[in-house]
């Protein structure tokens, strides 16, 4: 990890395009503009590990389904029907 130091109005550059700047400092806040094309995602790291964490539960969640679900589903499934040509058939 790079760690950086910087004063209001000072900025960083994350390759040629995107760009960090420090817009000002208020008290133990620190806030940033970011400067990117649109085709690049600026997105909050706890905004991410939230979805993450939904995303997770609901995936556990949907299995817990499947395996409550799997009995009802394997009784409406019809047998198959035994053909005259089957030779366990007498």
């Amino acid at each position: 990890m790079l760690v950086l130091t910087r004063r209001a109005n000072q900025a960083i550059r994350i390759g040629p395009n995107v760009e960090v700047r420090v817009v000002r400092i208020e008290g133990d806040r620190v806030v940033l503009g970011i400067a990117a094309p649109r085709h690049v995602a600026v997105v909050r790291s706890e905004l991410i590990e939230e979805v993450s964490g939904e995303l997770r539960e609901a995936a556990d969640t949907r299995a817990r389904l499947r395996v409550m679900l799997a009995p009802l589903h394997a009784a409406a499934k019809p047998e198959p029907a035994s053909s005259p040509e089957d030779p366990g058939v007498a």
